[in-house]
């Protein structure tokens, strides 16, 4: 926002679970007060109930900066999920088409042996099996019909994210705090959810129309739900919050260490002038987007 204030910016979220209408606890979303000071875009876009993926997302995002562009601004782009950044940046992945009875057969494996899918793909492809989570049924599928096609794992064929010129012209930097004070962060932040009430906002959604597959897979919700059906004991779901969130964190650390040209910025406690002032160094604005 500091940032943003400074420099005449408009935000562009690039967060797969902000631009769900009415899941606002869970994603920290921007108050409403901050949202008419600086435009925002990339939020409440579609409704829980509907499924949304990253071709939609650069669908949504590719206009959206034009017009920025055109009221003579730039984006500060945010985020959030790898897979939509590096679809905004570097396109899609083109893999084979679509194979409806292949599809269908994997399906009826996990309605019959829930984790199935998960299972196997971390036998065929580690590293996707560590960036799909087990109930993200849509990616699992489509992971596994990319190696029972080709052969090949799906994170090896995906070498176009790292492969010649991006989409746009950008600076990236990342933000660094130390462990210690991530774990500290993340203990704030759950409590901070469900104070909030967290439990109430899943049971709204539920009664209004649900949870695609994609909106339930999000950190938070995906436990509230096992919670409230059944399969998670409620002295046990702050912990299973905090701990995959805490498996997030190291995951989105290690994938941002293979960014292209990242320039990283240490933090520690409250962010104050200079570190904004060593962020807008670091940023280099005279690029076509930041």
């Amino acid at each position: 926002m500091e940032l943003a204030r400074r420099l005449d910016l408009e935000i562009l979220s690039a967060d797969s679970m902000s631009l769900y209408r009415r899941m606002d606890i869970g994603t920290a979303k921007p108050s409403q007060e901050d949202r008419a000071e600086i435009p925002h875009h990339g939020l409440d876009l579609v409704e829980p109930w509907e499924e949304f993926d990253s071709s939609k997302f650069v669908r949504m995002a590719d206009p959206a900066i034009q017009e920025i562009r055109a009221r003579g601004k730039r984006p500060l782009i945010l985020g959030g999920t790898p897979l939509y950044l590096m679809a905004l940046l570097r396109g899609f992945f083109d893999g084979p088409s679509k194979d409806a009875d292949l599809r269908l057969r994997l399906e009826r494996e996990e309605d019959e042996q829930p984790g199935v899918l998960h299972e196997r793909l971390e036998r065929a492809d580690p590293t996707a099996a560590e960036r799909i989570h087990r109930n993200d049924r849509k990616r699992l599928v489509r992971a596994l019909e990319v190696y029972e096609l080709t052969g090949e794992p799906i994170s090896r064929l995906q070498t176009q994210f790292e492969e010649g010129p991006p989409r746009y012209r950008y600076t990236a930097l990342a933000l660094r705090r130390s462990r210690d004070e991530l774990r500290e962060r993340v203990r704030h932040r759950c409590r901070q959810m469900f104070d909030q009430g967290l439990v109430d906002e899943v049971r709204g959604i539920l009664t209004a129309g649900g949870f695609s597959r994609s909106a339930s897979a999000a950190i938070g919700y995906r436990e509230v739900l096992d919670f409230l059906e059944g399969r998670l004991p409620a002295e046990e779901l702050q912990y299973r919050v905090r701990s995959h969130t805490h498996r997030l964190v190291r995951r989105q650390s290690t994938w941002f260490r293979s960014f292209p040209d990242l320039r990283e910025l240490e933090l520690c406690g409250e962010i104050g002038d200079r570190q904004i002032e060593q962020a807008q160094e670091m940023l280099a604005f005279g690029q076509e987007a930041s």
